[in-house]
């Protein structure tokens, strides 16, 4: 039987938790007023994030790519209570949006937004982290995992997002922007500093663990 992607999709929303309040309203602005909002986590992501985060629980989280802060705020459902989650995006438009729906959030207090270039203000963030997310620019994934791999502890976990890339991964003849992530995951397959594994999640979720 072949199985038909959105009624999997559907499936998969309908047997895990539910979105709460907050985050259903940030999921449906998205999609009315982004013109890329299949950027956003969703739904089924959304709760394996915030269950990957619960597992670890966080004192610092640092996420690379806010877009509207969907994957934001469930990545700090599992922080400390002392928690605090750094996030990064370059789009200003979104600032004030964005920012509200942290502030109406029970992380409001939690969550420190940067607005700008991750590659100037990464080295800014003299911290470690026990969670790492990475859903930025593709083409700078490699050097967002070497610039934090050293600030990240022992146990920490760093996930990478967007590695399968739609399949085309798996194409005979891939483009050049498919040629980096497919550079990107053979490169992290071969580094001995983490194990790791590719969750076959929506667009492929890179989950790597610092020995």
């Amino acid at each position: 039987m072949e199985i038909v992607a959105d009624d999997l999709e559907s499936y998969l929303e309908h047997t895990t938790d539910e979105e709460n309040s907050l985050l259903k309203r940030v999921n449906r602005e998205t999609y009315l007023k982004e013109t890329m909002p299949h950027m956003l986590s969703g739904h089924y992501q959304g709760r394996v994030l915030s269950l990957l985060s619960k597992l670890v629980a966080p004192k610092r989280i640092l996420e690379i790519g806010t877009f509207t802060g969907y994957a934001t705020l469930c990545l700090a459902e599992g922080l400390q209570e002392d928690g605090i989650l750094h996030t990064i995006d370059i789009n200003a438009e979104q600032q004030e949006r964005v920012q509200r729906y942290f502030d109406e959030s029970a992380f409001a207090d939690k969550i420190s937004y940067h607005i700008g270039d991750a590659a100037v203000i990464l080295p800014t963030l003299d911290e470690t982290f026990d969670l790492v997310f990475i859903d930025a620019d593709k083409k700078r994934n490699l050097y967002y995992f070497e610039t934090i791999i050293n600030q990240v502890p022992s146990g920490g976990l760093i996930l990478i997002d967007n590695v399968l890339w739609k399949g085309k991964v798996l194409d005979s003849k891939p483009d050049n922007q498919t040629k980096q992530i497919i550079d990107l995951n053979a490169r992290l397959a071969q580094d001995k500093r983490v194990e790791k594994v590719i969750l076959p999640i929506r667009d492929g979720l890179f989950a790597l663990r610092k020995k």
